[in-house]
């Protein structure tokens, strides 16, 4: 029995993904990405780090590859059965290529109309190349199941709702650890643990904490520094809970803040606040884009601003939580009731030397957007 749905969940995920495949006019798919195996059937790995791959058909027939260590794995995870998982055999000269070829054959695949996901960390470059050896006339079809997964149900927006109280709690625990003299690694360890204690799981990728001139960065580095009686901390973050995620994102200021920092963070919640009037059911991503830029180049914040504010929220897995797309320039996705995205409002100032960082995760409704989160937005300065 699958952990986090009921298997009636999986059911409708299942017809829905078939259906699509059929309409794309193929025979059937080879999924690589984890995202796709969990959604469709609750199994739960990192095991992708290897071949593996899901075969579904048009008809619904649906069959895991993998190895022999994810065995118990998906029995344990998924709502396959025994009948249903296959484990290839692992020896000097084994070829997982061609065992998934034997499980096409064995399904009555072989030289089908079949697609395949190739734009997933699932499908190393190595692997995709043991694939076509195996399996030639493969066309891509990477956005099939992605676009199913883009629009929640709401049994998965109870999950994302879980992330987001959760990704709150590792903010209060941050706020409680950070003051001047506070170490780096004591900030991560609290907010780390406040996901864990309430029943979360790791994100998608690292938690991001950088101080000093670290601020300015947003990706996580490893090497940790004790907070200066005067100095700025950035923080992004998500919950995840059942590997649905609710990111967000802070500056911290340590210390009294300056009159440009103050202006940063004022100027970056009226664009949040812009970016969620921008979103509305069939309008395209890049108005929400263009909403950002507009607040903060007539603030005269061009310079510091990034090229990107936001994306998708789901479930995914390392090495990103983002879940495209992304809210950029010129995109023409039309946005849609049911899902769920991150605004994050970036500004970093390498002349100036300062940084701040707004952002919180939400979900589009039939009018417009919803907070997920229940942090207020406001200055935080300890």
């Amino acid at each position: 029995m699958p952990i986090h749905f009921e298997t009636s969940e999986f059911t409708a995920r299942q017809e829905k993904a078939s259906r699509a495949v059929r309409e794309a006019g193929l025979d059937g798919i080879i999924l690589f990405a984890p995202e796709s195996h969990l959604w469709l059937t609750g199994y739960d790995t990192f095991g992708f780090a290897m071949f593996q791959a899901m075969v579904l058909s048009a008809s619904g027939d649906l069959h895991l590859l993998t190895r022999l260590p994810d065995l118990r794995q998906a029995r344990h995870t998924s709502t396959l059965d025994d009948d249903h998982i296959h484990i290839w055999p692992e020896y000097e000269g084994s070829d997982p290529g061609v065992h998934l070829a034997n499980l096409l054959s064995d399904m009555g695949l072989k030289g089908k109309r079949l697609g395949f996901e190739s734009n997933t960390a699932g499908l190393s470059d190595y692997n995709g190349q043991v694939l076509r050896a195996a399996v030639p006339g493969l066309t891509d079809h990477s956005d099939l199941i992605r676009a199913l997964r883009r629009i929640k149900s709401p049994a998965e927006i109870a999950m994302h709702r879980r992330a987001a109280a959760l990704s709150d709690d590792a903010l209060d625990a941050a706020l409680n650890a950070t003051q001047a003299g506070a170490f780096e690694g004591d900030i991560l360890a609290a907010m780390q643990g406040a996901v864990f204690k309430g029943g979360g799981d790791y994100a998608g990728n690292e938690f991001i904490l950088g101080s000093g001139e670290g601020a300015l960065l947003c990706r996580y580095y490893s090497g940790r520094r004790y907070l200066d009686a005067k100095d700025q901390l950035t923080l992004e973050w998500s919950g995840a809970y059942a590997r649905y995620h609710a990111a967000m994102m802070r500056t911290v200021v340590i210390g009294r803040p300056n009159a440009s920092q103050t202006h940063m963070f004022d100027t970056a919640k009226q664009a949040i606040e812009a970016c969620e009037d921008a979103i509305r059911p069939g309008d395209p991503m890049g108005n929400v884009f263009d909403a950002h830029a507009r607040v903060f180049d007539a603030n005269g914040l061009s310079h510091a601003r990034l090229q990107a504010c936001g994306y998708g929220m789901g479930a995914v897995y390392n090495p990103i939580w983002v879940d495209f797309p992304m809210f950029y320039q010129g995109n023409p996705l039309p946005m849609q009731a049911g899902q769920v995205f991150f605004l994050h409002m970036i500004l970093m100032d390498s002349d100036a030397g300062l940084a701040m960082s707004l952002g919180h995760s939400v979900l589009v409704t039939q009018t417009g957007v919803e907070r997920l989160s229940r942090s207020p937005l406001e200055m935080l300065v300890r």
